[in-house]
């Protein structure tokens, strides 16, 4: 028999990415025990019912007992949090890991909690859907997607290896890179893209209410797309924006600039720059497409098996 990767997996946290995370170990067989642990008892009634643990609790300290790897899969706002409940439980050589799309703030907020005899190691699956709670995962989720992991100076390179290994077994391709220089690039990447379908669409939602009706009737694929971006959990771009406020301001601002500049254009007639400008951005999309992190298909190049079941017709 093959002796699993990781012989109790402990995930705190039932949503999405928990969850797919859970659905991956169990049907890959890369954990011996899969506990999940979710505050919540109706989370964790509907987790028992769809069966992806062996055992499932609400308390992250109960959880983390016993675990080899612990993965806090919470909104970054709450990783201090679980750190805190957990870290009196993690025994000697047990590691303790996130998955938050902000890196810098969660190390801040996570270190102090880690006893000398385990060991923390961030990582951020870039991953994920506009759905949320247990029934939203897939185990697909990480195939093919990148798992930032970003190791603390001086971490354990065999703890590191541990996480990258249970990343890749997962489907995902694996960097490492330190928490700053992550952080400034999912803020161009992932957090401002946010910021702005958040606020196209908060715009179209105070026009006069005749022209909203029509915006929604009418939505053409761009607008369309923004909403599915602006759909996604509330709670968890809250603690985004908050933690990573200072790459998400720097990019912001430089995004103020071109979008002055665009508006500038447009204002006189300037039809060679908006060309020169449309076509290096046509160079980008290209470039991901190559790189396999999309298809050209569309619905915003997501295939039907990338979708949760519930959604597919």
């Amino acid at each position: 028999m093959i002796r699993p990767l990781v012989p109790r997996l402990a995930i705190i946290g039932a949503g999405l990415i928990g969850s797919s995370l859970a659905r991956a170990a169990r049907e890959k067989h890369l954990a011996g025990t899969i506990v999940v642990a979710d505050a919540d008892a109706t989370v964790c009634a509907r987790v028992r019912e769809l069966g992806f643990a062996n055992e499932v609790t609400q308390s992250a300290a109960e959880a983390a007992k016993d675990a080899d790897i612990v993965i806090a899969c919470v909104p970054v706002g709450a990783s201090g949090a679980v750190a805190a409940e957990v870290g009196p439980h993690l025994k000697p050589g047990a590691i303790l890991s996130d998955v938050g799309s902000v890196k810098a703030s969660v190390l801040e907020a996570m270190a102090p909690f880690v006893p000398a005899h385990a060991h923390l190691v961030p990582a951020h699956p870039v991953a994920g859907t506009e759905f949320s709670g247990p029934d939203a995962g897939f185990a697909t989720l990480f195939e093919n997607r990148w798992c930032i992991v970003t190791p603390p100076e001086g971490a354990d390179p065999a703890a590191v290896d541990r996480v990258v290994a249970l990343w890749r077994a997962a489907g995902a391709n694996v960097e490492t890179m330190s928490a700053q220089h992550h952080d400034l690039v999912l803020a161009i990447t992932s957090h401002v893209p946010h910021l702005i379908a958040y606020n196209i669409v908060g715009t179209a939602a105070e026009l006069e209410e005749t022209l909203t009706s029509e915006v929604i009737k009418f939505s053409a694929g761009g607008f369309r797309d923004f909403t599915r971006i602006a759909s996604s959990d509330p709670t968890m771009w809250r603690d985004v924006f908050l933690s990573n406020r200072e790459a998400v301001l720097e990019m912001l601002g430089r995004f103020t600039e071109d979008l002055t500049a665009l508006q500038r254009a447009i204002r006189y007639g300037d039809g060679d720059a908006l060309f020169e400008h449309f076509t290096r951005t046509r160079a980008i999309r290209r470039s991901i497409i190559e790189q396999g992190q999309e298809t050209a298909a569309p619905d915003f190049g997501r295939r039907a098996a990338e979708k949760p079941k519930h959604e597919q017709s």
